[in-house]
């Protein structure tokens, strides 16, 4: 994944904050070291826990989560806390790669909304505790786009030629032809995903869709697109900014990803990382972290103090409904992911 446009944006603040906090808690000895998917936590939750706790956090960032998994399966690298995607939670486990929470001491867990815990990728959250979460949608300009923006369709339509952005990833833009099929974005189904690449090479005739992932953010809103794939976060935050963009969920569903707090197998400090965790798992932290990052907050008594055109934005807090069209990723075996590679090399190479 690649939610960090918003994120990096944090990285001079928050990376300069964490000198000095560390600096402030000279007192105490004890640390932690926390690997995080670029900067996304605010620099006053990292100001108050160590003031309340004595306890310095040495945070250090990777910005894609296979980096993340080769650091913590092949370099037995140690760290306190992780952050683990949705995708990789079920192997990480499987490998024996982080280590069973004991909840006792993030008695924070019950703030969590029950839609966003006991999911298939953790039953029972016994290795993780939800820390942020969002969708794959559609941004789209509406001084641009008068019609009605509810389906994946609009991507294919050829009034919009040289103005759709796709992501250059495999596993979102096939998702969504094969969403837009009415399949699984997980389908191994080989006539499925022959009908999606077939679907997403007629893109490429019908609209020529332009290929990125982070640049799609400032694309859209200086008029270069008008309509995007993009992170919900990211997607909200420029509807905050721009009277004339609108995130929305197509109506068949979408990508719904959760990125949780894990404990490596090999943390030194499992004590301050228990501390640590049920401390940005409450309410008052995961508040000013939603506002500070952007992206949807699992905490339900977080959620009751933000605005209402946040709590109750549909795209960004899904119905029942529309959770139960869309799909968290699975992992693919070594088999399927040959499969998909092809099919992408297919359609990238295709004029």
């Amino acid at each position: 994944m690649s939610k960090l446009m918003k994120l990096l944006s944090l990285a001079g603040s928050v990376l300069v904050a964490g000198i000095s906090l560390v600096g402030c808690s000279g007192q105490s000895s004890e640390s932690i070291t926390f690997f995080n998917y670029g900067e996304n936590i605010d620099k006053e939750t990292l100001k108050q826990f160590e003031e309340e706790y004595g306890i310095k956090v040495k945070m250090s960032t990777f910005d894609d989560m296979d980096t993340m998994y080769l650091k913590i399966a092949e370099s037995n690298a140690q760290y306190d806390v992780i952050l683990v995607s949705d995708a990789l939670m079920p192997k990480m486990i499987d490998g024996g790669l982080l280590q069973e929470l004991n909840k006792e001491n993030i008695p924070n867990i019950a703030q969590m909304d029950e839609e966003y815990l006991n999911l298939e990728i953790d039953p029972g959250n016994k290795y993780s505790v939800p820390y942020m979460f969002g969708t794959i949608g559609i941004i789209y300009d509406k001084n641009v786009v008068t019609e009605e923006v509810d389906s994946w369709d609009i991507l294919w339509d050829e009034k919009y030629k040289n103005k759709v952005f796709m992501f250059d990833t495999y596993r979102d833009t096939i998702g969504a032809a094969l969403k837009k099929l009415g399949y699984s974005l997980n389908s191994e189904n080989p006539e499925e995903l022959e009908e999606a690449k077939q679907l997403l090479l007629e893109q490429r005739k019908l609209v020529d869709p332009i290929y990125g992932v982070d640049n799609g953010t400032s694309m859209i809103a200086t008029g270069e697109t008008a309509l995007n794939m993009i992170w919900s976060g990211e997607g909200l935050n420029l509807q905050d900014e721009y009277p004339n963009l609108v995130y929305t969920i197509p109506k068949e569903g979408v990508n719904f990803w959760i990125d949780s707090l894990c404990i490596p197998a090999n943390a030194k400090n499992v004590e301050g990382a228990e501390k640590f965790i049920n401390f940005v798992s409450d309410k008052e932290s995961a508040l000013r972290i939603a506002d500070e990052i952007g992206y949807t907050t699992p905490n339900k008594e977080a959620r009751l103090e933000q605005p209402e055109h946040v709590r109750n934005n549909p795209n960004a807090y899904m119905t029942k409904e529309m959770m139960d069209l869309s799909e968290l990723y699975v992992p693919f075996s070594l088999d399927v992911k040959k499969m998909y590679d092809g099919i992408w090399t297919e359609i990238k190479v295709s004029e």
